[in-house]
């Protein structure tokens, strides 16, 4: 076996949970949103951290060298025990060669929760470092009540280490729009319209795989491949000799591209150990007569591992998270999806 992961402290009540924004902030008019959010984590009995880098009015929050100083304050302060940010964003790249990695491969691991331009952030966290990051929902999505047979970062956040823990997809979801959180900054119940399982895209058959998790938003951490931060290769030869299960996800960008970086990714090692490949469901559109799917089977079917399509691990609600180095079993059949992570 590798060597463990890093598991941060299970969050217990009266814990303190930073929130920054690594990337994008809150514009004014979403900010009653972000005050019934906090007030979410709050009823979970956390007391919550809000930091300075918040601002919405350009596209990042602050400028990186803030951005950076406030992330690794709350990541390094051992009274906050999480750190949540409002959502995602475009740029947070700027940000890996500000953090002082060797400070935070020292400190107690903190949980870092996020996804989209998140994975900017977490991903590099767990390969750099060895910690448990969660991919999953952001803070303004936190209000949500979580579909039956899902989890909220906040149920993982309390786990003890050891803990196993299955999910099993609603089989529906929303199929477009967003809630607008300018009229309704209390929305707590996810609109999920459309039938929808997941789909096994390299074959039919039934799959039964276990890995240790790693992945996250396709157009952000292609940028991270070929770079120390996006190492994947490294990570599974220290971390997960038993393999990987690798998940990505198309947050926006037409097939053509996501293709084009889904190739780069493999190219660079991105699934070299790779057990199986998750992807998440995706609104984003095709191209001419290139759908996504077809996207990701031209990029990565020659690696000869089960492909499976449709996972709630994107930008589409709901949304079911994964712990980036946990390790999990997977298992897809004609009436059963499921996933069941370790933290460990």
């Amino acid at each position: 076996m590798g060597m463990n992961v890093r598991l941060p402290a299970p969050l217990r009540p009266g814990d303190r949970v930073g929130v920054t924004a690594p990337s994008s902030g809150v514009d004014d008019s979403l900010r009653d949103r972000l005050q019934v959010a906090i007030r979410t984590v709050e009823a979970h009995g956390y007391q919550v951290v809000l930091g300075n880098c918040m601002d919405g009015t350009s596209h990042v929050s602050a400028p990186a060298a803030e951005r950076a100083h406030e992330l690794m304050t709350m990541l390094t302060d051992p009274q906050i025990r999480a750190v949540v940010p409002p959502w995602g964003g475009e740029t947070a790249i700027d940000l890996l060669p500000l953090l002082d990695w060797d400070a935070l491969r020292e400190a107690d691991p903190t949980w870092l929760v996020g996804y989209s331009d998140m994975s900017t952030i977490i991903t590099p966290i767990t390969l750099l470092t060895g910690t448990a990051t969660i991919h999953g929902n952001n803070l303004m999505d936190t209000p949500y009540r979580t579909p039956e047979g899902l989890l909220s970062w906040l149920d993982i956040a309390t786990m003890q280490p050891g803990t196993a823990f299955t999910q099993t997809p609603p089989n529906r979801y929303r199929a477009q729009g967003w809630d607008d959180y300018q009229t309704t900054p209390e929305a707590h119940e996810f609109t999920l319209d459309t039938p929808g399982r997941w789909t096994r895209l390299d074959d039919n058959g039934d799959v039964e795989v276990e890995g240790r998790l790693i992945g996250g938003c396709i157009e952000t951490l292609c940028n991270l491949t070929g770079t120390p931060y996006g190492d994947v290769a490294s990570f599974a030869r220290a971390m997960a000799p038993e393999g990987l299960v690798v998940y990505v996800e198309a947050g926006g960008h037409d097939a053509a591209t996501i293709c084009r970086n889904l190739h780069g990714m493999r190219l660079a090692g991105f699934f070299t150990n790779a057990n199986a490949v998750l992807v998440g469901r995706t609104r984003a559109p095709g191209t001419g007569s290139l759908t996504q799917h077809e996207a990701v089977l031209d990029a990565l079917r020659s690696l000869a591992v089960p492909i499976i399509a449709d996972v709630e691990c994107g930008h589409v609600p709901p949304f079911l998270p994964l712990v980036n180095g946990a390790r999990c079993k997977v298992v897809y059949t004609r009436d059963r999806n499921e996933i069941t992570q370790i933290i460990s």
